[in-house]
């Protein structure tokens, strides 16, 4: 997929409670196709699990992490994951961390920024967010400065 600006919305939703991040357009129509013949001939809704799996069938590897990070600045933020990152987090905590994280990257990289666009999944629902990372997120320079 080539996106053409950095405020493109890069998050695609493929059931009710799976979304995909920076995947590209075709993966995501192939795997949202077949996650919809699953629920017309199962007459359910496909799980995440099943998701993941269809994904890798993509040339994916589905590996039980306690968090992952992707894209251009995610090698920096791995450090930083590596520090910040504990189990137990409360929602607040973990959106937080990722915008902050993610100020990090915007301030280190330059495919990276512009906007923030955020889904959080858990068992009250789906909920996207929108950061204009220009005026709302707090300026970071270096890992020293959190």
């Amino acid at each position: 997929m080539y996106v053409s600006n950095r405020a493109t919305d890069k998050i695609t939703q493929l059931t009710d409670n799976v979304y995909t991040a920076a995947n590209s357009q075709i993966v995501s129509d192939y795997v949202g196709y077949l996650l919809d013949q699953h629920n017309i001939q199962l007459g359910q809704p496909a799980t995440v699990k099943v998701a993941a799996n269809l994904v890798t069938n993509c040339g994916s590897v589905v590996i039980e992490q306690p968090f992952v990070i992707g894209g251009y600045g995610s090698s920096y933020l791995y450090g930083f994951f590596d520090r910040a990152w504990k189990q137990g987090m409360t929602k607040q905590e973990a959106e937080q961390l990722v915008l902050k994280a993610l100020s990090l990257a915007i301030s280190r990289d330059g495919a990276t920024g512009g906007i923030v666009r955020t889904v959080t999944i858990n068992s009250q629902g789906v909920n996207r967010n929108f950061c204009p990372g220009d005026t709302d997120l707090e300026a970071h320079t270096s890992l020293l400065d959190i």
